[in-house]
């Protein structure tokens, strides 16, 4: 029984051709075979939304995917969003805001922001709440984060 897997995946933009063992993870995937770390592994069940990517347009929970469904995908990280130099608006905001704290959570929820904001203009703050509510954060009471979610909205030229 062969347990490796070659697959090729395009990753912020960029093709990667592997061989991989084959229930390698998405999450260890990234950070380990590609070395983008902003990807994080919080509770590796699906919970906590720290690994969230985009692959295909669409936010899923790295941590449940394997790296082999990816073959073929197009995946976006939270290095694809903006630079140090020029920050996505989606980052600005969250600065502006005080949108985290420790940081440990932020690359998920600004993956899953990405997505909703592409396909929703001038959300409610219940909205937003609701969009957000797959992404747990243990420093703040997600006010701020509300509030660097709308102030992106607002800035951000989509």
């Amino acid at each position: 029984m062969n347990t490796e897997c070659e697959i090729t995946v395009t990753v912020n933009g960029a093709s990667y051709t592997r061989t991989i063992p084959a229930r390698k993870i998405l999450t260890d995937f990234i950070r380990n075979d590609l070395g983008l770390t902003g990807t994080h592994g919080g509770c590796d069940h699906g919970v906590c939304g720290s690994c969230t990517v985009q692959m295909n347009g669409q936010t899923v929970r790295s941590c449940l995917t394997l790296a082999v469904q990816a073959d073929g995908a197009e995946i976006e990280t939270v290095e694809s969003l903006g630079t140090v130099d020029e920050l996505h608006p989606i980052q600005k905001a969250f600065v502006q805001e005080h949108g985290l704290q420790c940081g440990y959570c932020t690359p998920g929820i600004l993956m899953t922001v990405h997505e909703f904001l592409s396909q929703r203009k001038n959300p409610s703050e219940e909205e937003i709440r609701h969009a957000i509510s797959g992404n747990l954060c243990r420093c703040t009471g997600y006010q701020n984060i509300v509030k660097a979610v709308m102030t992106a909205d607002r800035i951000w030229e989509r």
